[in-house]
């Protein structure tokens, strides 16, 4: 089977690699000249555990190839795969779907023979049927079909999350294209993975329902992080006695900084936009949406008041600047208004992270001091902030840390220490809805 992917960021690179390990032949389309480069170079533009080994192992066996060949890359396929950028809109947050339309259009006039049309991207609803009525008006001749295939990868896992997925969302209303996208998700099915077939405006809808909930989770644990504070419980220990609730599960009841990243931020405003479009307004969600971009704002705050109610001329050690571990993305991270505020009020940041640093400097204030080391950050700090939860952070040694570090304040946004430890070698700990701070 051959299928062609257009756009080799995220989500197409990600969805190419695997679908090439099932054994299907897939030709991703690559605009972008220095991303291309990257490609046939054997370079990803993206950071993702094992994604490397995986692309440089299909392309050696000859079933995935880069192009900016549109034509070239159509010729065989029997699905063509859209998986280019939705950001959101400037200035009103819906998804910007120019890169989904004008792919569309480019591949109705390159197509010489009918073949499913599948969005991989995020789109609202209604954006399969105007793909399929630009396919009708560029190609009255051509009987090709329109699915949606959300995606439902986690940015870190992503690989994991492709290959044993918790189900394989499908929006399609042709027999033909049905059995198309069953035979390319076959090696799925013969592992028993849910595959829920549905219309185009239902598929479309699933996977902001999806994220939305997921960030309501969030947003709903962090609010109760700050009450735990205030009534001297332990953030922890609720997270643990509701997540053991089959009804309400244990993921995404962790208390942090607040949500970022490439979909939450983009789809919860997305989703607010659809729905007050279609009149029928989302009020929980534009609730999630206020109430995290409040927290990442006010986290700085935190910080501040931990430093005796003002940083300037102070030196601030932090670590992590990514949304999340595993991965270099940067977009809508906690740190970007958290550092921001810190320079803008005077203080010295010195700052690490292991993947994120490349994508932070053109994001973060040209006063930012980037280090090699979680340890070359802490010389000579008044104050450690945890930012994000990388592993190698949790192994830190607090005995060494007090060698280093000038101060004893430790904010600690994602509880990965253990107050005790940092009390006992002489830290003043300000953890996220623990007693105590």
């Amino acid at each position: 089977m051959r299928i062609a992917m257009i756009g080799g960021g995220y989500v197409g690179l990600v969805s190419a690699a695997c679908f090439a390990e099932f054994g299907v032949e897939v030709a991703v389309v690559e605009a972008d000249p220095g991303r291309l480069a990257e490609l046939h170079a054997g370079r990803m533009p993206i950071y993702e555990p094992g994604l490397d080994q995986l692309v440089a192992g299909n392309v050696a066996a000859g079933r995935l190839s880069f192009t900016d060949d549109l034509a070239a890359a159509l010729v065989g396929a029997e699905a063509v795969f859209i998986a280019v950028g939705t950001p959101s809109r400037r200035g009103d947050g819906h998804a910007d779907l120019t890169h989904v339309y004008a792919a569309a259009e480019q591949v109705a006039r390159a197509l010489t023979h009918p073949a499913v049309i599948v969005t991989k991207s995020t789109v609202p609803v209604g954006t399969g049927r105007r793909i399929a009525a630009i396919l009708r008006d560029v190609r009255p001749d051509l009987a090709c079909a329109v699915a949606s295939n959300p995606e439902f990868l986690r940015e870190g896992s992503a690989i994991a999350d492709f290959m044993r997925p918790d189900r394989v969302v499908i929006g399609v209303e042709s027999e033909g294209a049905r059995e198309v996208l069953r035979q390319l998700y076959r090696p799925l099915y013969l592992i028993e993975t849910p595959i829920v077939f549905t219309n185009l405006e239902t598929a479309e809808l699933t996977k902001y329902a999806a994220n939305s909930f997921l960030a309501m989770k969030v947003a709903f644990i962090n609010e109760m992080a700050d009450l735990a504070e205030k009534a001297g419980a332990d953030i922890h220990d609720i997270a643990r006695g509701i997540g053991l609730d089959g009804r309400i599960g244990r993921k995404f009841l962790h208390p942090g900084p607040g949500f970022g990243g490439s979909c939450f931020p983009k789809d919860t405003l997305a989703l607010v936009r659809i729905a007050q479009d279609a009149g029928a307004p989302s009020r929980l969600i534009e609730t999630v949406v206020a109430v995290n971009e409040a927290r990442k704002a006010g986290m700085a705050g935190r910080v501040i008041a931990a430093c005796g109610g003002a940083v300037r001329g102070k030196t601030i050690a932090v670590l992590g600047l990514t949304f999340k571990p595993e991965t270099d993305d940067m977009r809508d991270s906690p740190s970007l208004p958290i550092v921001s505020r810190l320079i803008g009020d005077g203080a010295r940041v010195q700052a690490y992270d292991p993947q994120g640093m490349g994508q932070a400097r053109p994001m973060l204030p040209d006063a930012v001091t980037y280090c090699e080391t979680a340890l070359a950050a802490a010389e000579g700090a008044d104050a450690l902030v945890v930012v994000t939860e990388w592993n190698e952070f949790r192994a830190l040694d607090p005995a060494r840390l007090a060698e280093i570090m000038r101060g004893r304040a430790v904010i600690d946004l994602r509880n990965i220490f253990d107050p005790d430890r940092l009390r006992a070698a002489g830290f003043t700990y300000h953890g996220i809805g623990r007693p105590g701070g």
